[in-house]
Parts: C-alpha cells; sequence; structure tokens
C-alpha cells in the first residue's frame, strides 16, 4: 500500500469502466496509454493486478498505478 491515501474521485452513476477511470482520473493520457498500463501490469484494484480494461468499478473501489491511489466515491 503506498505511504499517501488515496484521492477521492467522484462518479455519477454506480459504475465506471476501468479504461475510463484511468483517463478521468489523468492516470492515463488515452485509450491506448490506459490499455498499455494494465497489459504491463502496473494498475491495480483493491491491491490486486488487474488485467482486464473493461472491469466495472464501483463506489469504494480503489484504484492505483505507479503509487498514485484512486478511491471511487459516490457524486452528491
Amino acid at each position: 500500500m503506498s505511504s499517501t491515501d488515496p484521492q477521492d474521485l467522484p462518479i455519477r452513476d454506480d459504475m465506471i469502466r476501468l479504461g475510463q477511470l484511468l483517463k478521468l482520473a489523468s492516470l492515463a493520457e488515452d485509450g491506448i496509454q490506459a490499455k498499455q498500463l494494465i497489459e504491463d501490469g502496473l494498475v491495480k484494484v483493491n491491491d490486486a493486478i488487474e488485467e482486464r480494461r473493461g472491469r466495472q468499478l464501483h463506489p469504494g473501489d480503489v484504484v492505483s498505478v505507479n503509487g498514485e491511489a484512486i478511491r471511487i466515491v459516490q457524486e452528491g
């Protein structure tokens, strides 16, 4: 686990896909970079390496890439 607390990222819906989240949180510049990060095993969801770009994420999930962590929260 990183020494820093995860940053909260509010989402409008009850779900977001991993590739979308990486772009929204500025952890990837575009879909191509998001795909590469995932294929290289650099993306963790809830401390487990995730290999599916289409993985559905929900409020409470924590995504980390290269020491940066984002926690999904419900907007509103």
